[in-house]
């Protein structure tokens, strides 16, 4: 089976995860990603790449259905405000490419934060660094991998 970096730091670091492997239909969004892996979408987690006012770069992690919510992620390391990265510098600054953004297996580590609906759920799928292929660990496991946080990050519905 092909694997990808994340799956062999994972084999390596003796980490416990699930690794989905599929055909990923061009366009497809987090949504899709999640009913071709047969998950809820609170369970399925997008990673996304911001900068933030001192031009460090950020790491969230937030369910793929809600939208990062950009002052709490400010707020949550520290910065007056982060904005996304552009697309075009996703690849030289993570190695990733967009649908296939993981928070393990980085060029760099960057802080990350994962959103705190993660906290209450058993395990979060994830991308696995590849587009087509996803991973699912706890919690715990993930964090044999990398150094991260929780906090509220995603928008608020409008009531």
């Amino acid at each position: 089976m092909d694997k990808t970096n994340v799956a062999r730091i994972f084999d390596a670091k003796k980490i416990e995860y699930k690794y989905y492997v599929f055909s990923c239909p061009p366009n497809a969004n987090g949504i899709d990603v999640a009913a071709i892996v047969g998950k809820d979408p609170k369970c399925v987690f997008k990673t996304l790449v911001t900068t933030g006012k001192t031009l460090k770069n950020y790491v969230f992690v937030i369910p793929v259905a809600e939208e990062l919510d950009l002052k709490k992620a400010a707020a949550s390391v520290g910065e007056k405000s982060v904005e996304m990265l552009k697309q075009k510098d996703l690849l030289p600054t993570t190695g990733y490419v967009h649908g296939g953004c993981s928070p393990v297996g980085m060029k760099k580590f960057f802080k990350t934060v994962i959103d705190a609906s993660a906290d209450t759920l058993p395990t979060i799928t994830y991308s696995a660094g590849r587009i087509g292929f996803q991973v699912e660990t706890t919690l715990a496991e993930l964090a044999k991998s990398i150094r991260f946080s929780t906090a509220d990050l995603i928008k608020n519905a409008r009531t």
